[in-house]
């Protein structure tokens, strides 16, 4: 089993800054693949970035490439995402996810363990 802990959401204005974190807790962090999703009010769960075990590779949808940094520290089993140059368009919770292997997937139903998700709320 695989914990995950979100944080790091809140409002902020567009065109600013948030960084979110995903503690993990649990089985070697490092034998796991990772990946932020966000979920709108009335809208499906949207793929944001995902990041391989060994952070040698890093995929991004289309929607936050160039604005967004997805990026992992295995020492201290936690996942990042720097989000820059937000956009009301980019409220949503955020979820990180899990998966075992060292290869990611944008897909969400192949990711194994979830988050509780944190709120990420962006003002026009």
């Amino acid at each position: 089993q695989v914990q995950l802990v979100e944080s790091g959401g809140g409002l902020v204005q567009a065109g600013g800054s948030l960084r979110l974190s995903c503690a993990a807790s649990g089985r070697t962090f490092s034998n796991y693949a990772m990946g932020w999703f966000r979920q709108a009010p009335g809208k499906e769960r949207e793929f944001v970035a995902a990041i391989s075990w060994n952070s040698g590779s890093t995929y991004y949808g289309d929607s936050v490439k160039g604005r967004f940094t997805i990026s992992r520290d295995n020492r201290k089993i936690t996942m990042y995402l720097q989000m820059n140059s937000l956009k009301p368009e980019d409220t949503a919770v955020y979820y990180c996810a899990a998966r075992g292997g060292p290869v990611y997937y944008i897909d969400a139903d192949k990711y194994n363990y979830w988050g509780q998700g944190t709120q990420v709320t962006v003002s026009s």
